[in-house]
């Protein structure tokens, strides 16, 4: 069987396997169909996209039934930058003050924690239950807290229509092989766990711990050396090629093995 480096390296079909990696590189310009570049090089989200993803937002809100007060509606993700690919979602984020909806109590560590994982169920369960497309591109959206620290180099407010962080040009240095050597370690982690649950292993502490670790290992990235560290780069790789899903769905099975009464 070949392993991930292998798949990711056969150049035979240029227009599967080394998507991936080259996905990661910069374009010359920003999505043309979501944003218009005017005379003096600025770039502003076009009009329909955000009339559309500002009715998308009031839909998602009316779904949460919660009363809030919105800060901002925010573009991010490479969508809002030069890295964006055929791979893009459109991350579209909602800001609000998550104390604020917890009465006003910002010590209480417990009942923010219970706001945030409302959200964030809400938000998964809109994601599964539609399918919505802008431009080809997938609609993801989350809500954020406005005290959340958010790690990305483009920013865009559709709310207000600017940028909150303009992109850069920057050129960024991959190390391609180092990207791929640990997402093929991650590979075949995961493998390795599914293999073990299919022949009836308890696997539920080693997933968790892989999970906690994929989660750390991006964090870190982002943290020290932003969206084109090596380490959020992996997590895409992975993420891309199934492997985080694979990885989730492992996480569900052991649940619902464990939940269930033979």
């Amino acid at each position: 069987m070949k392993n991930l480096v292998d798949e990711l390296l056969e150049l035979s079909d240029p227009e599967t396997d080394s998507k991936i990696i080259k996905s990661f590189q910069l374009k010359d310009t920003l999505c043309p169909t979501i944003f218009d570049k005017n005379e003096t090089g600025e770039f502003t989200i076009k009009k329909e996209i955000s009339d559309k993803l500002l009715e998308i937002t009031d839909s998602f809100i009316d779904f949460l039934g919660v009363d809030f007060f919105i800060h901002d509606v925010i573009l991010t993700g490479s969508l809002a930058n030069y890295n964006w690919s055929e791979y893009s979602d459109v991350d579209l984020h909602i800001l609000i003050d998550m104390n604020e909806i917890s009465e006003g109590d910002s010590a209480s560590n417990a009942m923010h924690d219970i706001v945030k994982e409302f959200f964030d169920a809400k938000k998964n369960v809109w994601n599964e239950k539609n399918d919505i497309k802008i431009k080809g591109f997938d609609v993801e959206l989350y809500v954020q807290d406005v005290n959340e620290e958010h790690v990305s180099s483009g920013v865009y407010s559709v709310l207000n229509n600017e940028w909150v962080v303009e992109p850069s040009m920057k050129k960024e240095n991959i190390d391609t092989k180092k990207i791929l050597e640990k997402g093929e370690f991650f590979a075949k982690r995961i493998d390795q766990l599914i293999d073990y649950h299919e022949h009836g292993k308890d696997v539920d502490k080693m997933a968790l711990d892989l999970r906690d670790k994929l989660k750390k290992f991006r964090k870190s990235g982002l943290e020290a050396g932003g969206e084109y560290s090596y380490e959020n780069l992996t997590f895409k790789l992975l993420r891309r090629n199934g492997y985080i899903e694979k990885l989730m769905n492992l996480r569900n099975s052991i649940s619902n093995k464990k939940l269930s009464l033979p």
